[in-house]
């Protein structure tokens, strides 16, 4: 089978000058080599074709595969994510990983946690601060943690993203709106234990792939699984496979929160415990991370004895499973 690989590479946007903050999602040649070495020990031809300028003149020149492996976090807007998916649904092409919908919508945080919040999934009470007025609105009890509504792997989140009074609250939304130019998500913090889901498939088809549970050592900066407490894990995350009863608890809240958003083939859902226990959805991933040895999801299947070949078999299985699944009935006219 011809298959395809879209992505952002981490080194084309530095070279153009941006940081390591705005480019933490991007990813790394490792990554991209890890993806096609896996899909052609699978048996199939690979082409990686980069962003979504390069998709654009590969389907411009008449390029056509039978799958595209699809990885590309997009660089403007909410709907960043989308970029790739929605062009290739326009070409008939069919894809790995959720839907332009599903990704616009996990994306912004705000708009997910009503989403999940509707469906009966609990999620600590949140604003989403867009000005001065809604600034001067938040009315949650302390403490809050700030951070931007549409980022991925911890960009905005520092110790200062944890707020205990109205000047702090003030000046973190503040520093998310001059740095990230965009929303700010304010949420009552939650003091418990801090879990990632991994998840398989979608629909009544979705099921756990296992729990993986993100412990911050000394070395690490306090309070957060931060931007930069992520970027630089070694000697200062440890993670382990959560199997107890509090994990089980998680699990179930994620893969609610995953079906109700309508994401599919595989990802991650952050789920975190308040103070008495209770498992709360935070945000989802169903664009997950998957260098072979840092992203969070690939540890996890590691953790689980599961070899990488097999997670990127799963995800094709997925992607082909649903393209060969029958058209819904049209309604009624």
């Amino acid at each position: 089978m011809d298959i395809a690989v879209t992505y952002d590479l981490r080194e084309e946007y530095l070279a153009a000058g941006l940081d390591a903050e705005q480019t933490a999602e991007f990813d790394r040649p490792e990554t991209i080599a890890a993806i096609a070495g896996a899909l052609r020990r699978l048996g199939h031809r690979v082409q990686t074709v980069g962003n979504l300028a390069a998709l654009t003149r590969a389907l411009a020149a008449g390029r056509r595969w039978d799958l595209v492996f699809n990885i590309a976090e997009g660089l403007h807007g909410y709907g960043r994510e989308a970029q790739i998916p929605a062009l290739l649904e326009g070409h008939d092409i069919p894809y790995t990983f959720s839907d332009p919908l599903t990704l616009c919508l996990a994306l912004h945080k705000g708009m997910a946690k009503r989403v999940v919040r509707a469906a009966g999934v609990p999620t600590p009470d949140f604003a989403v601060v867009e000005d001065e007025t809604d600034l001067a609105a938040v009315s949650l009890p302390w403490p809050l943690f700030v951070k931007p509504v549409a980022e991925g792997t911890s960009k905005g989140i520092a110790p200062t993203s944890r707020v205990t009074d109205r000047e702090a609250l003030e000046r973190a939304v503040r520093d998310v709106w001059a740095r990230h130019r965009q929303p700010a998500l304010v949420e009552c913090y939650l003091p418990g234990r801090e879990f990632t889901v991994g998840i398989l498939g979608g629909g009544r088809g979705a099921r756990t792939l296992g729990v993986l549970e993100v412990l911050l050592g000394a070395n690490a900066e306090p309070g957060c699984y931060s931007f930069d407490n992520k970027e630089h894990y070694e000697g200062r995350v440890h993670y382990r496979r959560a199997v107890d009863a509090a994990a089980e608890a998680a699990a179930d809240v994620a893969l609610a929160a995953w079906r109700a958003l309508g994401a599919r083939d595989a990802g991650r859902v952050d789920v975190r415990l308040d103070a008495n226990g209770g498992a709360h959805f935070l945000e989802a991933n169903p664009l997950a991370g998957l260098h072979p040895e840092r992203s969070d999801l690939a540890i996890l299947a590691r953790l689980l004895g599961i070899e990488y070949d097999w997670l990127i078999a799963t995800i094709v299985e997925e992607a082909l499973a649903r393209r060969a699944a029958p058209a819904p009935l049209a309604a009624a006219s």
